[in-house]
């Protein structure tokens, strides 16, 4: 597979909003809306069609977001906790003891949540009857999660050691078989359904295989601190920065909620 096969060769990524303070975990509704974090005033923010508002405000600083299968967001809080918002917007605290700074979140076909603490270099379990389980202690600063398409596999970004490592999914959803699938810098990252790890990468959405060869990269014109599929889980929205981007794939996403 080439750079080619999975985006358009006159495809350029597009400014969709801007204006922000830092830009992070944007995940996208089936609905038809984009939300995103703004670590900058601590509010998650909504974008659809082109207009901005606030979906929550004081948000605890939240980082990465992500949907549930009943479409309740699910949000790492860098204030020490990971929460869902329900349907009627109460706030219910998943976890929190002990916990330093989620920082990023990934929902499994299952029921878990996997979630990293990046300044406690850890990766956690949430398991399907909502018990805390510490899953991971091999990455030094655990940044971006994802779960390959058949949800057998886990990624991790580890900004410590500019390394993404792979962990293999057991049946009662614990971790095993850890070892590093590419040398990279690296932040938020999602898998294609063809199991392509697509990676923000200092300044550029790099594309590995999933055996961690490199496919190409996109350079981006603010540097990119996450991504996630858009509608349909087709093409990109990029949290850069200041700014929102979109990237048209060829390509369809991982389906995780």
């Amino acid at each position: 597979m080439e750079l080619r096969d999975l985006i358009d060769p006159a495809g350029k990524p597009r400014k969709v909003a801007d204006g922000f303070g830092f830009t992070e975990g944007p995940v996208f509704s089936r609905r038809g809306y984009l939300l995103f974090s703004d670590m900058g005033t601590s509010r998650i923010l909504k974008w659809e069609r082109g207009t901005v508002t606030t979906y929550r405000a004081n948000s605890n600083t939240a980082n990465g977001l992500t949907f549930d299968h009943q479409g309740r967001l699910l949000a790492c809080e860098h204030k020490g906790r990971v929460t869902r918002t329900e349907k009627d917007r109460r706030i219910t605290v998943l976890a929190s003891n002990g916990l330093k700074a989620p920082n990023d979140l990934v929902y499994s076909i299952d029921g878990s949540i996997y979630f990293t603490d990046l300044p406690a270099s850890r990766v956690y379990q949430i398991t399907p009857r909502g018990q805390l389980r510490l899953a991971s202690e091999d990455c030094r600063a655990p940044n971006g999660v994802a779960l390959a398409p058949n949800q057998l596999k886990l990624y991790v970004a580890d900004s410590g050691k500019r390394n993404i490592r792979v962990f293999d999914v057991s049946a009662d959803g614990s971790l095993s078989n850890s070892r590093v699938l590419a040398e990279a810098p690296c932040d938020g990252l999602k898998t294609d359904e063809a199991g392509n790890v697509w990676v923000a990468s200092g300044s550029s959405i790099r594309i590995l295989d999933e055996k961690g060869r490199n496919i190409g990269s996109v350079t981006m014109p603010e540097e990119p601190t996450n991504l996630s599929w858009g509608e349909g889980f087709r093409g990109l929205y990029i949290t850069a920065q200041k700014s929102i981007y979109h990237l048209p794939t060829k390509v369809p996403g991982t389906r995780t909620y």
